[in-house]
């Protein structure tokens, strides 16, 4: 599909729930927020028939996301069945790591072609007063299982929020010299919660991460969906990369489209525009008239987004990332 300023669209973002069992301090509120109800949230019969329209128009690779897409009920099934639909050829998914033990074998044997793990952090106190959940030993035995088995590339994706020394950002690091395990770093996006926390701007982190692992060389030997770029450092089986939406604003080559867990099409991470493709759904809608409605949003997908202007504009998105999807 080719969007209004002519760029391909072939990867989409499919929230599967808005609920998580974490409360990271830059997503959501101790207390949580509002859960969608649950007759509001998309069916997997739903997800699947937008991936079949999708597919027929071009979208090839697909991420589940959540909230935390491995508390929905369900979901190694919904991954076997889309990875089943003609012309999808690639299926990943982020999760931050508590249910991943037990999972990890059934995603595989699903047809999971790589998981990234959301970690910011590996000191257990740390940990959790990022997430607000005592959780981190069990993330640990998620995530090394998943080095250990190694049956899908891995990668790590790591938000500094409150800084690379009480972080203790370079353990995080480390894991991508002893292991296979690429490790990306991503600017805090000012969106929702995210907007009252400072940005350490990847020239900052680069800095940092140079005067201990010496010079860091680009490389394009990672394969992925999206806009990360990655660098070698010496000695490291793992890749580093950022992500940095703010410092390096890669608009013009983004390739994604999101599907939030009501089954909203969200063309642009920080506007309000899209496509409510629910109630079409539950109005007994033809596929083509799903794909009409589609190829519109397509059309109106903005040109860039403006996360480094917070002066107020007309479109803003004003939910928070767990209500939006990863």
């Amino acid at each position: 599909m080719i969007d209004g300023v002519g760029r391909t669209i072939d990867y989409v973002r499919i929230s599967v729930t808005d609920r998580c069992n974490l409360r990271c301090v830059y997503c959501m509120p101790e207390e949580g927020v509002p859960s969608i109800p649950h007759g509001q949230i998309l069916r997997f019969e739903e997800i699947l028939r937008v991936c079949r329209v999708l597919a027929k128009n071009g979208i090839r690779k697909v991420k589940l996301t959540g909230g935390e897409p491995l508390v929905r009920k369900g979901i190694l099934d919904l991954t076997a069945e889309l990875k089943a639909i003609p012309g999808i050829e690639n299926i990943t998914i982020t999760t931050n790591g508590v249910l991943l033990e037990e999972l990890y074998d059934g995603l595989v044997d699903a047809g999971i072609d790589a998981i990234t793990v959301s970690l910011d952090t590996l000191d257990p106190q740390v940990y959790q007063s990022i997430t607000r959940r005592d959780e981190a030993a069990r993330v640990r035995r998620g995530l090394e299982r998943a080095m250990r088995e190694g049956r899908v590339p891995l990668k790590i994706n790591c938000v500094p929020v409150l800084g690379v020394e009480k972080q203790e950002l370079l353990d995080v690091v480390e894991l991508a010299r002893h292991h296979r395990v690429h490790v990306r770093f991503i600017e805090m996006m000012p969106i929702g919660l995210g907007s009252g926390f400072p940005l350490l701007r990847e020239e900052e982190l680069r800095t940092f991460l140079e005067k201990h692992l010496g010079p860091l060389t680009p490389c394009d030997d990672v394969p992925g969906n999206g806009p990360c770029r990655y660098y070698a450092a010496e000695g490291f089986q793992g890749r580093l990369g950022f992500i940095s939406a703010v410092s390096h604003q890669f608009c013009d080559g983004c390739n994604r489209i999101r599907l939030t867990a009501d089954g909203y099409l969200k063309t642009c991470l920080q506007y309000d525009c899209g496509a409510a493709l629910k109630s079409m759904l539950q109005a007994g809608c033809t596929d083509a008239e799903l794909e009409a409605v589609i190829r519109k949003a397509l059309a109106d997908k903005p040109k860039g987004h403006h996360f480094g202007d917070q002066a107020p504009f007309a479109g803003r998105e004003e939910k928070g990332m767990s209500q939006i999807g990863g």
